[in-house]
């Protein structure tokens, strides 16, 4: 992807970085989910190794799965507190 400098931008270098993925780019699906994948870990959930786009959060006998599909996402857990609390 090409860009125009700003008008003022006076910086050395011909170049601009893109540094986050736009939509529609090739790279913004895996930017979002990389993003949502460092979001959620600060909520306690982890990634499966089975599926990066599984997390899941377990303590005790209590235990919460989200599965995430291009623009869907699915919440299910063994109590029902849980589930709304999330």
């Amino acid at each position: 992807m090409y860009l125009k400098k700003p008008e003022d931008f006076h910086g050395s270098g011909h170049e601009c970085r893109l540094k986050r993925g736009l939509y529609g780019l090739k790279k913004a699906p895996r930017c979002w989910i990389k993003w949502f994948i460092s979001f959620m870990g600060k909520a306690g959930l982890k990634n499966s190794t089975a599926d990066p786009c599984l997390l899941y959060r377990t303590y005790k006998d209590v235990f919460l799965y989200i599965a995430i599909y291009v623009n869907d996402g699915l919440v299910v857990g063994n109590k029902d507190e849980e589930v709304k609390c999330f």
